[in-house]
Order: C-alpha cells, then sequence, then structure tokens
C-alpha cells in the first residue's frame, strides 16, 4: 500500500522540527515541509492547528490525525510506520528506555539549551547570570548523557544501534555546541566528554541526518545566523 506524504510544519532556524525530519528521513517516508514563520504562529489559521502556537505540527493524511510536539510526534511515527523496529525495539525493556531519553530529551535538553540561547544571542539585554545558569545546564545535560553513554558499551544509549532515543538529541546537541565555542566555554570538552563527542559525530555522520543539518545550516546562513 502506497504512503500519501505526510505534511510537517517547520522553520527553517527551530531545532524541533527538524527533529521530526530526521526521523522522516531515516524512516524513508514521504513528506513536505511546510515553512512557517515565527511571526505567523500566533495567527488563527496556525492556532487551529496549534493551541500552543508552536513548532512542529504532523498532519497525516494516511490516518487523519494532526499532532503537534515534536516528542509526541517521534512516538507516533515509531508506532506507526517503524513495525520493523528499525529505529525503536519492539520489547522491555528497551522500549522503555527509548521512551525514557525520549522525555529526558524534551524535559531537560531542549528547554534549558533553548534558554541558553534565547538568553545568549537573542535576548534584548545581556544577563550574564542568566547566560551562565543556562551554559552550566548545557554542561550538565552533556554530563548525564556522557553518563548514559558510559552505561552502553555499543555507543548509543539503548541497546546495540542508533534509534529514535539517540536521533532526537542531536539538532540541540548541535546548537549547544556551538554555544559553548562561541561563549569560550569549551575547552577540554572532548577531553571530559568522550563517549558524548563521539557519539555525537557518529550520528552527524549519518546520510539523513547530515541532509537535514545541511539544510539547518543554508537556512540559517542566509538569514545571516550562524
Amino acid at each position: 500500500m502506497s504512503i500519501q506524504p505526510l505534511k510537517l510544519w517547520g522553520h527553517w532556524g527551530a531545532p524541533n522540527p527538524w527533529k521530526v525530519c530526521m526521523l522522516l528521513e531515516e524512516l524513508e517516508l514521504p513528506y513536505s515541509l511546510q515553512i512557517v514563520e515565527l511571526s505567523d504562529v500566533k495567527q488563527p489559521q496556525y492556532l487551529a492547528l496549534n493551541p500552543n502556537g508552536r513548532l512542529p505540527i504532523l498532519e497525516d493524511p494516511n490516518t487523519g490525525i494532526t499532532l503537534w510536539e515534536s516528542a509526541a510526534i517521534i512516538l507516533y511515527l515509531i508506532d506507526q510506520y517503524d513495525k520493523d523496529n528499525v529505529l525503536s525495539y519492539g520489547q522491555s525493556p528497551d522500549n522503555h528506555l527509548c521512551r525514557q531519553w525520549l522525555a529526558f530529551q524534551a524535559s531537560g535538553q531542549g528547554p534549558y539549551f533553548g534558554q541558553g540561547t534565547w538568553f545568549a544571542r537573542f535576548h534584548p539585554e545581556k544577563l550574564p547570570s542568566a547566560i551562565n545558569r543556562y551554559l552550566d545546564e548545557i554542561l550538565r545535560v552533556t554530563g548525564v548523557l556522557e553518563e548514559g553513554l558510559a552505561q552502553n558499551a555499543t555507543g548509543w544509549l539503548v541497546g546495540d544501534k542508533c534509534t529514535y532515543a539517540d536521533l532526537s538529541f542531536v539538532t540541540w546537541a548541535s546548537i549547544g555546541e556551538g554555544l559553548l565555542h562561541e561563549l569560550n566555554r569549551a575547552d577540554g570538552l572532548e577531553e571530559k566528554y568522550p563517549r558524548y563527542t563521539a557519539w555525537l559525530a557518529s550520528l552527524k555522520k549519518r546520510e539523513k541526518v547530515a541532509k537535514c543539518l545541511d539544510l539547518i545550516a543554508e537556512g540559517r546562513a542566509a538569514h545571516g545566523l550562524r
């Protein structure tokens, strides 16, 4: 049975929609990317799809469902389209461990890395205490991932392969990496977090991941951002 293209609403510079893009690419699902400017996500036509006024949104004509919140979208795509467990596991404990790490990405990595980016790059006044707080949190989260990777000799967060849990961290990890270098907090990162460094490098080398990261970089460069 042929699959109709899914529709993803995203933005050239927003990390969360690209997490979903990476999953769609890895699962080789047909999709279209609808670019939405951030100034438009509070408009009535968009709020009718996502009352939270955030990106991304996924519309799936194959099932008739419309979802928002990237973690919920990722779990839906895995449940609906990863029947062969290419990026997941079908049994306990690994299926639950994947969900655990996805929950940590959504609650631990995304918010702190996002606030760090906001206060360092976009807040109208520089607040060193806020910037330092969130840079410290970026390093703390990196340490959590280092420890998690140390507990699994395969180099992945769960089991013996790359899963959606690993992929969910890539976009914000890349932004956090750039932010630490930009603010001179990156000295000794590779020595202090060797497993994390190797893991992130392995993820970035994946063909589908690299494709999405290149598109992000092109969009940011076109709008004058690093």
